[in-house]
Formats: C-alpha cells, sequence, structure tokens
C-alpha cells in the first residue's frame, strides 16, 4: 500500500493501516512531537522515521502530532513514543516546549491507568533534554545518564524479557541507572557487553535499555535514538558505521507490543 503523508509542522493526525484508511480494532500509537523544537529535523515522520512508523501500521492505528500530552489527547491512546525530546530551540524558532511537572503528573496518572510510554535518548550534541524526563522516569525506577556507549552491534541475551536472543544495531547513546527498590517494577533489558564499538572507543558497563511496570501501564526507556532511523533499519547505517546484521525492526516491535500489555 502506498503510504500517504500529511505531516505538517502543526498539530495533525497520521493514520496507517493496512488495507483500510482507520483500524478501529487496532491498538492506537501515537508519536509525540510536542517535545521536538520546530527545526528539528532528524526524526521526522516523514524522514528518518518513515519506515518504522510505516511497519508500525500493521499493528497499530499509528497517529503523528505536536500537541500537547493532555488527558483529553491520551484518553484513546495507548501507547506514546517521545524520541529525542528537545533541550534548545533550533536557529530562529520559539524554545521547545520541556516536559512540566505538570505534564509529567498527566502522563503518570495515564500511564498507572494503563498507557504505555517509550522514551528514546541519545549520545551527546544531540540537543536532549533530560531533565523534565528524568523527573517523570525516576518515579518508576529509571534515570538517564550522561555515560556513553559507542556504536556497536550487541546480542540481547537469550534469557532477556520480550527481546531476548535477538540483535540490536546500536548507534551510539547514554545509559540508564536502574533503581529497582522503587515502585515502577523497574529492571534492565539489555546491558552493555564487551564486544568492542566499531566506531568509537566508549564502552563502559551500563544499561542502554529498561523497563518499568507501574501500576497497570508499562514503560520503556531506549538510550539510542538513531537504531529506529531508516537507514539503520536498511542496514545502510549512519555516519560511516554500518550494522547489517540486526533485528532493529523486530526489538522495537516487540517493545511496542508489550508496552501496550502484550507479550
Amino acid at each position: 500500500m502506498k503510504m500517504r503523508s500529511t505531516w505538517k509542522p502543526t498539530a495533525i493526525i497520521w493514520l496507517i493501516a493496512a488495507g483500510s484508511l482507520v483500524a478501529a480494532d487496532k491498538p492506537v500509537f501515537l508519536y509525540s512531537r510536542y517535545y521536538n523544537a520546530k527545526g528539528e529535523t532528524r526524526y521526522e515522520p516523514d524522514g528518518a522515521f518513515k519506515d518504522v512508523l510505516h511497519r508500525l501500521g500493521n499493528e497499530f492505528e499509528v497517529r503523528v502530532h505536536d500537541k500537547p500530552l493532555t488527558r483529553e489527547i491520551l484518553k484513546d491512546v495507548n501507547l506514546v513514543l517521545i524520541a529525542n525530546p528537545s533541550d534548545k530551540a533550533v536557529s530562529n524558532n520559539a524554545a521547545p516546549a520541556h516536559l512540566s511537572t505538570k505534564d509529567g503528573a498527566t502522563l503518570t496518572e495515564w500511564i498507572r491507568g494503563g498507557g504505555g510510554l517509550i522514551v528514546t535518548a541519545n549520545q551527546e550534541a544531540h540537543n536532549l533534554e533530560l531533565d523534565g524526563v528524568n523527573r517523570l522516569l525516576s518515579q518508576f525506577g529509571l534515570q538517564f545518564t550522561n555515560v556513553y556507549t559507542d556504536f556497536k552491534p550487541i546480542a540481547v541475551p537469550k534469557d532477556a524479557p520480550v527481546i531476548g536472543g535477538l540483535r540490536w544495531g546500536y548507534y551510539s547513546g547514554n545509559q540508564i541507572v536502574v533503581d529497582k527498590k522503587a515502585s515502577g517494577r523497574a529492571r534492565a533489558v539489555v546491558s552493555n557487553d564487551a564486544t568492542a564499538p566499531i566506531k568509537g572507543t566508549r564502552n563502559a558497563p551500563g544499561v542502554l535499555m529498561a523497563t518499568a511496570e507501574p501500576g497497570k501501564g508499562r514503560v520503556v526507556a531506549l538510550t539510542d535514538t538513531g537504531w529506529l532511523t531508516d537507514n539503520a533499519l536498511s542496514g545502510e547505517g549512519i555516519a560511516g558505521a554500518q550494522i547489517k546484521e540486526q533485528d532493529n525492526w523486530e526489538i522495537f516491535r516487540r517493545l511496542s507490543r508489550w508496552a501496550v500489555g502484550g507479550k
């Protein structure tokens, strides 16, 4: 099916479905651009994220918009993706919205009531805002740090939850501190291994992917955003680094299904 894009800088809704324009029986996946600065082009739905969103349309009703995440917006949404939330304005555009205390309270209520949230972070020099994000995630036992891991293929252990045995093409990012004593039932899913990076030298031990299960909801924290881009999924690679033998799409598909209550 030819995918028709309706993305504009103003708030819109993207519906992607296989064989129909509306798929009422599918869970709703919202790619929220609310926390991305105007003019930020790295992970646009018609750009680097076009392939992953198209594929998701086989199993989800996919929406994309830049509206605030209010109770009204979230009431029929099952899963929200926030990718590389912006810290500063881009060019002469207005400063981006940061995840405020009020936003965090709304999201926390929604998650504990059964909503799913996926947040992706990144390496340095990617205009990444973490203060507001960490304020939200810390309630669930998760915190992004400023320790980084460089480009490398990672063999996910077979006994890892949700994605065990798959191959992760990792294109550099930060790490996560997991507090297992927090009320969100936080746990590490993938930790860095001893494999040497194929680009760069940073390779400290630490958690690269983690989940939490607060209340009835589910949260996924990911320390890289580039692994979901068209070039990563195709094996073409990023910044001269290629990881052709990877299961990035299947990893994200499983994590998305899990985050909406699947297995």
